[in-house]
C-alpha cells in the first residue's frame, strides 16, 4: 500500500513538472513572474500567437499554476501561488551552475522549436 502511494505521489509530481516542461508554457509562467498580464500582453512578450497563448493559459489554469481575473473587458492572468515563481527562480539558480551539462546532455533529446 505504501509503495502504491509513493508511486502515485511521484506520478503526480511528474505531471506537475510536465506543466513546466513545455517551452511555451514555461515562457508564459516566466513572464507572469513580473505580475498579471492579459493574453494579448502575454502573446506579445512571448512571441506566441494569441490563440496559442490562450490554449497554454487554459492548460496552466486547469492545472492550478495560473489564475485568471476579470477586469472590465479584459482577463488578467497571474501565477496562482508565489511558490511557482520560487520554483522558476530555483531553476534559474540551478541552471546557472549546470547549464553546460544540461546543454550537452543527449539523454533528454530536447530540440528547440523554431
Amino acid at each position: 500500500m505504501l509503495i502504491n502511494a509513493q508511486s502515485q505521489a511521484i506520478g503526480l509530481k511528474a505531471k506537475l513538472f510536465r506543466g513546466f516542461s513545455d517551452p511555451s508554457r514555461l515562457a508564459i509562467l516566466d513572464v507572469l513572474r513580473d505580475g498579471p498580464l492579459t493574453v494579448t500582453e502575454i502573446a506579445t512578450v512571448t512571441s506566441l500567437s494569441q490563440s496559442n497563448a490562450s490554449n497554454h493559459l487554459g492548460c496552466l489554469r486547469d492545472c492550478g499554476l495560473v489564475i485568471s481575473k476579470q477586469e472590465g473587458r479584459y482577463v488578467r492572468y497571474q501565477l496562482s501561488d508565489l511558490r511557482v515563481a520560487t520554483i522558476l527562480g530555483l531553476a534559474d539558480d540551478l541552471l546557472a551552475d549546470v547549464a553546460k551539462e544540461v546543454y550537452e546532455c543527449t539523454r533528454y533529446n530536447c530540440q528547440e522549436k523554431e
